[in-house]
């Protein structure tokens, strides 16, 4: 078996995630602490008791997903002796890649606590609200070359590209709102049913380009190490240790697509055979398991689960 971890994006997050490690294990504890001290807020609070509206701002939920993250991987590893070095690679879907790189000693947990709070500032900041949209096309007919057709359609009015290839069957557009609206009806034209989302802003496309400007003056001071385990990053597709390939990479992966896909593909057809989903939600196992059917995957959400898949290995 070859292993790979996964950490989850935004979208994952719920009102008490984390609750179940924090009160069985003392290593999630302390990371939520960490965390809460980092930040200066108590985010553990709201993780635990809400409101939903708080932690779904994009400045709380990032901070607090990656904090669910690493307090699976450090419980695993304090409690049951598996540590991020078993794994042949790591991969996060957008803010994902940020709990990666924690989970895998490349930036310290504080400081990317700090990282992803204003990341999420940024983001919020980069465009106005209501002038930005995302929309996912899914359904048996949609496929990166259909999300393309209808993000070019779009684009004819306004900024309009593919934010994140997702799976066979689901990808996601982003830009300006009235590109997106006609990108999804062109979408739907080549057959493909396409929802907005609820978002805050238009992620991943080049309206976020201020967003990007303030995240490569925040990671030019931050300290990055190279991970644990090789990182399959976002924008290429293919795994790095090199930290300033990774510093560069995280401020591209601001504006640039989440080659997901690609990423979990590019992973099977290079042996790996089990992913491991590692934090809130199960959203990237369903997704690894359509892109690679032959592999195994496993999240990883409650004391129970950490200790079914330790005693797998």
């Amino acid at each position: 078996m070859t292993l790979a971890f996964l950490f989850p994006g935004q979208g994952s997050q719920a009102v008490g995630m984390g609750q179940e490690l924090a009160g069985a294990f003392a290593a999630a504890r302390e990371v939520f602490q960490e965390v809460d001290e980092a930040l200066g807020q108590k985010l553990s609070a709201l993780m635990k008791d809400g409101p939903e509206d708080q932690l779904t701002l994009t400045e709380n939920a990032q901070p607090a997903l990656m904090a669910v993250s690493v307090a699976v991987m450090r419980a695993l590893e304090k409690e049951f002796g598996v540590s991020v070095g078993k794994a042949a690679f790591v991969a996060g879907h957008s803010l994902g890649e940020y709990s990666a790189l924690a989970a895998a000693g490349a930036i310290s947990l504080s400081d990317t606590a700090r990282l992803l709070k204003r990341r999420g500032q940024a983001m919020q900041r980069a465009v106005p609200v209501g002038q930005g949209a995302m929309a996912s096309l899914i359904g048996p007919k949609t496929d990166i070359a259909l999300a393309e057709e209808a993000a070019k359609a779009g684009s004819e009015v306004g900024v309009c590209v593919v934010a994140n290839d997702n799976n066979q069957g689901n990808v996601v557009i982003s830009g300006g709102k009235a590109a997106v609206d006609r990108a999804i009806e062109k979408a739907k034209e080549l057959g493909a049913r396409a929802i907005p989302l609820n978002v805050s802003a238009p992620f991943h496309c080049p309206l976020m380009q201020p967003a990007a400007d303030e995240m490569a003056e925040a990671l030019a001071a931050a300290t990055i190490l190279a991970p644990r385990a090789p990182l399959v990053a976002n924008v290429i597709a293919r795994p790095t240790n090199d930290p300033e390939a990774i510093r560069r990479m995280l401020v591209e992966q601001v504006t640039g697509r989440v080659r997901w896909r690609e990423s979990v593909a590019w992973m099977a057809e290079n042996g790996v055979t089990r992913f491991a989903e590692a934090g809130a939600g199960k959203v990237l196992s369903g997704m690894a398991k359509r892109i690679a059917p032959d592999a195994e995957a496993t999240p990883l959400n409650t004391p129970a689960d950490l200790e079914a898949f330790a005693g797998s290995l």
